[in-house]
């Protein structure tokens, strides 16, 4: 028979841990010697032991309590219950990993190759760095979030921005960047980008993400917090498609 300190030392617990795991129901009270401290055998150090690699494996105490009272047949479920659920943890924090050490690299994430390619088109197109940074960013932020959607929002407007009457109408957008807010042309651009949009959609929705989702007013703000001009094409656009 050993003390609580001694049982604590053996497994690699503190005295409290243990302690706690009696209040709580986890592991039961020991017999008493006639001085009154709890003293312990091997049946008790194997329990503790259980109840510990559980609760690393982080298994609520209160799931690891109702453990004690399962069936061998039971607690052996339980345990492949659990070690999948490592399994999945594990996965995700290895796939958390690999987005941390690209972050570490400047590559925030790994963009499909086709998207690359079309921002390359971009450039030779005429559209300016900022413009080509700005949808790059847009779309790591897309795929990340939106994963399911992204693909069907990207190939729209890869093929929007094929015709070279609609990308026209983007380099415009591009290059209005540095007008004045109040600026004339500004109220034509976006009469000319309403138009062309209801053109294409017609009267259906407008393609975006199904679920909802604040991805899109987070890019639109980021956009026209950097130009007034941006700013004022935006809410004429809107104001133009009633959206």
């Amino acid at each position: 028979m050993i003390t609580i300190g001694q049982l604590a030392k053996y497994v690699g617990v503190s005295t409290k841990t243990i302690r706690v795991y009696h209040d709580k129901g986890l592991l039961p009270e020991p017999d008493r010697d006639a001085s009154g401290y709890r003293r312990y055998g091997a049946d008790d150090a194997i329990d503790l032991i259980k109840i510990r690699t559980l609760a690393e494996a982080g298994v609520p105490l209160a799931r690891i309590r109702d453990l004690r009272s399962a069936t061998d047949t039971e607690f052996q479920q339980a345990l492949g219950e659990i070690d999948d659920e490592l399994t999945a943890r594990i996965r995700g924090l290895q796939a958390t990993q690999g987005r941390l050490r690209r972050l570490a690299a400047g590559q925030l994430a790994p963009l499909p190759a086709e998207v690359g390619a079309h921002l390359e088109r971009l450039d030779r197109w005429g559209f300016t760095p900022r413009w080509v940074g700005l949808q790059r960013d847009l779309w790591i932020l897309v795929f990340a979030t939106h994963p399911d959607r992204a693909f069907a929002l990207f190939h729209d407007q890869a093929e929007t921005t094929a015709e070279p009457v609609l990308r026209q109408l983007y380099l415009d957008y591009d290059h209005a960047y540095d007008l004045s807010a109040d600026d004339p042309s500004i109220d034509e651009l976006a009469r000319r980008i309403a138009v062309a949009t209801r053109d294409r959609y017609g009267s259906d929705a407008l393609p975006g993400l199904d679920a909802p989702s604040d991805v899109p007013a987070l890019i639109q703000g980021s956009v026209n917090a950097s130009s007034p001009a941006w700013q004022r094409l935006d809410m004429l656009i809107r104001a133009h498609l009633g959206v």
